[in-house]
């Protein structure tokens, strides 16, 4: 039966993490030291078992970040690869982009 008990406490602790912090599974998960899959179930179907009120403001929350996930991908992809730009940018070209100069 405590298992059960730590089930429970870990679905509240994440919950309340998530709403607190208005962070992604992914980042939950990570805060956990579990994988986003049990974050996932944990707040989609276990928690409606047990809190219904912290199941609503969860569900709101994660319904919000899937509505901007497409944004929160296209960032990083555009970052990454500014990023890469400026090392270019900043740094000698190797050998194949010098080769390509001559």
């Amino acid at each position: 039966m405590k298992q059960m008990t730590d089930i429970s406490d870990r679905i509240i602790s994440e919950a309340n993490y998530l709403i607190e912090n208005r962070s992604t599974v992914r980042e939950t998960g990570k805060f956990f030291g579990v994988s986003k899959s049990t974050v996932h179930k944990d707040l989609t179907e276990r928690l409606y078992h047990e809190d219904r009120r912290l199941y609503n403001s969860v569900r709101a929350i994660l319904d919000e970040n899937k509505a901007v996930r497409h944004l929160r991908g296209g960032q990083a992809t555009r970052e990454k690869y500014l990023g890469k730009k400026a090392i270019a940018e900043g740094s000698k070209p190797g050998k194949r982009e010098a080769a390509a100069f001559d």
